[in-house]
């Protein structure tokens, strides 16, 4: 546990005393009530095109702000960008965002063919349809298991190599056309690695702008997560429910960028490897291309028994991404960057409900 982690532990304990037991429950919301609000959100699929969509609202996206739109007709279920859920400061040019459709038209794929509905995903610019084809499917995709298990784990992993095989299983179940994958498992490339993480965090926690942002996606206690539905859950990153107050005055006085670059340090250094994902062409079509690659990723890595986590920094500064393309052997832009390893399961990241995401 780092100083960040000690000092938000005592405070907690400070207010919780303060308070007492029940005003604590009150302000930050029970973590046994957070955990039946999050199995209702992964139960299993029925044939309704209601969960249909459920499961596709459980794919990974930037800062968990599920900016995706679904419509449902009788020929197909479109997914349109919400541009209201930007974020614009990480996220300029919506990179992150069209990555998330991709992410969200897997899981509906291989939602929607599993309960009696095949179809075919169809890219047109910055939307993606899920067109019916008609008849059945029998064979249920292998990865439909992982869709409630998949999850971004923010935690230390225990360093244990990956199996070739299942190394071998990640590459070939994340094959997209247009979009490339670099897996990297050298400890001098993963340190390399690690050096633009780190490069790129110091950078973005120097930009005012940037820390408001990601404050605004904070939701500091169970009681927050699950009002909102969305959002960075700080339990599901492995630090304390606070109440909303104290959450954002520790915050203000507590993160600072050399505790986070010392646990980016460490986490890194416990993955088994990197993963690297690059597309042939800088455009929505290309980014939803991106995210259908890397949400197979993240189901087989599920399936196989490993944990994962975004560590984007390289990609989103700007200035580092020429470097990390060195790194990994491409002349292209480099989309995204995962390490995974052998880990713990942490609390689940929150979802808003269907009808909040259906309709224009």
């Amino acid at each position: 546990m780092n100083r960040r982690q000690i000092l938000l532990g005592a405070s907690s304990a400070l207010t919780a005393a303060a308070l007492g037991a029940g005003a604590w429950r009150s302000a930050t919301g029970a973590m046994s009530a957070y955990e039946s609000y999050s199995a209702r959100l992964r139960a299993p699929l029925s044939g309704e095109i209601a969960d249909v969509i459920r499961y596709a609202t459980l794919a990974a996206n930037g800062h968990n702000t599920q900016p995706w739109r679904f419509a449902v007709s009788a020929e197909a279920i479109t997914i349109a960008p919400d541009l209201s859920r930007r974020t614009a400061v990480v996220d300029p040019d919506d990179h992150h965002l069209y990555v998330s459709l991709g992410c969200a038209a897997t899981n509906l794929a291989i939602a929607a063919a599993a309960s009696g509905r095949p179809g075919e995903v169809i890219i047109d610019g910055p939307l993606v349809r899920y067109v019916f084809t008609g008849g059945r499917r029998d064979d249920v995709d292998p990865l439909l298991a992982a869709i409630v298990r998949r999850q971004s784990t923010r935690a230390d992993y225990d360093g244990r190599e990956v199996p070739p095989r299942d190394l071998s299983s990640l590459q070939v179940a994340s094959a997209v056309a247009g979009v490339d994958l670099a897996i990297v498992t050298a400890p001098a490339d993963i340190a390399a690695i690690r050096d633009l993480v780190i490069a790129g965090n110091s950078a973005q926690m120097r930009d005012a702008a940037f820390m408001r942002e990601l404050k605004e996606w904070i939701r500091f206690n169970p009681r927050s997560a699950m009002a909102s539905g969305d959002g960075l859950f700080a339990a599901a990153s492995g630090n304390p429910s606070l109440p909303t107050t104290l959450g954002s005055l520790a915050f203000d006085l507590l993160f600072d960028a050399a505790a986070e670059n010392d646990k980016y340090a460490r986490q890194i250094a416990s993955s088994s490897g990197i993963a690297v994902f690059a597309a042939e062409q800088a455009d929505p079509s290309h980014w939803i291309r991106t995210g259908q690659a890397c949400q197979r990723f993240a189901l087989e890595a599920t399936r196989v028994g490993l944990k994962l986590a975004f560590i984007n920094q390289p990609v989103e500064v700007a200035a580092l991404r020429p470097e990390l393309a060195r790194l990994i052997g491409t002349t292209r832009r480099p989309d995204l960057v995962l390490r995974f390893g052998y880990g713990p399961t942490l609390p689940f990241s929150p979802r808003r409900p269907v009808d909040a995401v259906v309709g224009s």
